[in-house]
């Protein structure tokens, strides 16, 4: 890739890097809408501004900006599914293809000549990025071929979880993270191929129903201070390159808390735990 088409893509990636993870505006948005479809086409991201965010949004959200920014900067991104033991669609995330390298199709031998105009089916290009900002990875991520044709697997010393990603076959990859000492844990498997814009948007709506959805779920990374901070079901990890320590957050202080460590607004935060506490 082109030093000048790399800033364009880096530059994207820290524009988001500030965003929250959360999945209280979906929340709020189902709530509103009674229906996943207008929940989704309620949020803002839907729309491609980012600037009218309510504050975050989940993976979905995040990598459904990056697509179609990505897209209208003329670059050709591809979404894909990520897959966790036998829950399958539960993440997603872009693969963004080199658009001046070479291209390897799955089920014949690599050759830095072939074209994508010479090979049928699915092209994919033998060196492409993992977008991944739904798991706070706001590093582009040059993907390993599977041997015989690369290494297998890459490496990345990220702050504070160092990230592998692990190339098995052509037509899958693997992202295991880990930190301070703990050992690699896989994550999630991604069929490289992609999906539809269509199936996408389907696995979306799915999203909207799943059991994540009936508690509060927050996560932020500081990428100056190396620090993540995590929340879910009324307790904060923060993590950093020595370790990670977890404690309670009782339910007088959640609201102003929360607030202030993932900079959403007081007001969105009470609503979304208003919502979940009428439905227990």
């Amino acid at each position: 890739m082109t030093p000048e088409n790399m800033k364009k893509v880096v530059d994207l990636c820290n524009q988001i890097s500030n965003i929250t993870y959360e999945n209280l505006t979906k929340i709020i948005r189902l709530e509103q809408t009674g229906s996943a479809t207008g929940a989704r086409k309620l949020d803002d991201s839907d729309q491609n501004d980012i600037d009218s965010w309510m504050g975050g949004g989940t993976c979905f959200s995040m990598t459904w900006h990056l697509y179609q920014t990505l897209t209208d900067m003329g670059f050709k991104p591809r979404l894909v599914m990520g897959h966790k033991r036998k829950e399958r669609n539960i993440h997603c995330a872009l693969i963004l293809p080199d658009p001046d390298d070479s291209f390897v199709t799955p089920g014949q031998p690599f050759s830095a000549n072939v074209s994508p105009a010479s090979v049928p089916g699915s092209v994919l290009s033998s060196n492409s990025y993992l977008l991944d900002p739904g798991y706070l990875i706001f590093d582009p991520l040059q993907m390993p071929l599977p041997q015989p044709f690369g290494t297998g697997e890459a490496f990345f010393p990220l702050s504070p979880n160092c990230v592998r990603l692990v190339r098995p076959t052509l037509e899958s990859m693997e992202l295991w993270t880990g930190g301070a000492g703990a050992p690699m844990k896989l994550r999630f498997e991604y069929p490289v191929e992609g999906v539809s814009v269509e199936e996408f948007k389907h696995h979306w709506n799915e999203s909207f129903y799943r059991e994540m959805m009936t508690y509060p779920v927050l996560n932020r990374l500081d990428r100056e201070k190396g620090v993540q901070y995590y929340y879910q079901k009324g307790n904060l990890v923060v993590r950093n390159a020595t370790g990670s320590q977890m404690k309670r957050i009782e339910p007088a202080d959640r609201v102003q808390t929360l607030s202030d460590i993932f900079k959403l607004s007081p007001s969105i935060i009470e609503q979304a735990l208003q919502i979940l506490e009428k439905k227990h």
